[in-house]
């Protein structure tokens, strides 16, 4: 990922901004209590995270992505936006990580994955171990590419051959995963499809201990 991202990562802002519908929807649906713990899994560039600890800040921010060059970049855009000591950023592969020796924190209120889901092989497991990081009544937070099942056959086409030349796959088994991982954990689904199936958004919310 290192080499993927080496030049890219100084463009990759600016031009994702166009296609990567619906992240701020998303970090507008974490609300974020004073005090809670939020972990992006693939941070990438640190963008979602600057906009997200610029809304919520009395939360704790954490980041993690495999990419070094990546973080490098969220480091710097983190320190000059005056973030730096609010998000803690470190190395780490989403599908198996442990909380507590990478970022100090070993449940999360919230957790959130924006376009990552479709870049990482084994998207499956990254599910699973995001879930398996959650706080009791905490949640994750999920928007990627949809399945544009509501959009011409054409664009589809030309979309997903594009994506695929940035080894970008939409995971076209996302709901139902998320919908057997929350079965099997007795947790809760929100799943929703936006812009006509272009994208998806989805809440899985974990349950309460009993008191």
């Amino acid at each position: 990922m290192d080499g993927i991202y080496r030049r890219q990562r100084h463009i990759y802002d600016l031009t994702r901004k166009y296609y990567l519908l619906g992240r701020d929807r998303l970090i507008e649906g974490l609300d974020a209590a004073p005090g809670d713990t939020v972990l992006e899994l693939g941070c990438g560039t640190g963008r979602n995270l600057a906009v997200a600890a610029t809304r919520y800040p009395q939360a704790r921010f954490f980041g993690l992505d495999i990419s070094a060059e990546m973080l490098s970049t969220a480091s710097t855009a983190l320190a000059q936006k005056g973030l730096a000591s609010r998000v803690t950023l470190a190395v780490g592969d989403a599908t198996d990580f442990d909380p507590e020796s990478l970022v100090g924190s070993g449940r999360f209120d919230r957790i959130f994955l924006s376009y990552s889901l479709s870049m990482i092989p084994g998207w499956q497991q990254a599910i699973s171990a995001a879930l398996s990081a959650l706080a009791p009544g905490g949640s994750l937070h999920i928007v990627d590419f949809g399945r544009q099942e509501r959009l011409p056959r054409w664009f589809r086409a030309v979309l997903r051959n594009w994506l695929a030349r940035f080894h970008v796959t939409p995971r076209d088994s996302l709901r139902e995963v998320l919908e057997s991982e929350s079965a099997k954990r007795g947790a809760s689904l929100c799943f929703e499809s936006l812009y006509r199936g272009y994208a998806v958004r989805a809440v899985v919310t974990a349950r309460h201990l009993p008191s």
